[in-house]
């Protein structure tokens, strides 16, 4: 599936989405540049409820992580923040009200 810039390819249980950095730069931290601090790859999480967002995150923290976007509603429908663990990879957590997961965790078909 293909969105505006965006491609979706689904795989058993998980989504793998193309953006072009621009735009992930965009989502994540619009102050920080492309290839300035922005690693060109970052790993997404999703959950059940909009709370567990920021409790994630909390847990991200704890765990030796940094927020880098607090949990906020996003444009794009639903609720998502940003933490990097300590070797500097983005995560986002996000939490989309039209997407469904099993009782594993896996994303509905």
């Amino acid at each position: 599936m293909i969105s505006d810039d965006i491609a979706f390819f689904k795989t058993a249980g998980t989504r793998l989405a193309l953006y072009p950095l621009k735009k992930l730069a965009e989502d994540v931290d619009p102050r920080v540049a492309p290839g300035k601090g922005l690693s060109v790859i970052t790993l997404g999480h999703n959950v059940r409820k909009k709370e567990a967002v920021a409790e994630v995150l909390a847990f991200a923290e704890r765990a030796g992580g940094k927020i880098e976007k607090p949990a906020q509603d996003v444009f794009r429908g639903g609720h998502s923040g940003y933490s990097s663990d300590p070797d500097g990879y983005r995560w986002e957590v996000v939490w989309a009200p039209n997407v469904t997961l099993d009782a594993h965790g896996h994303i509905g078909v």
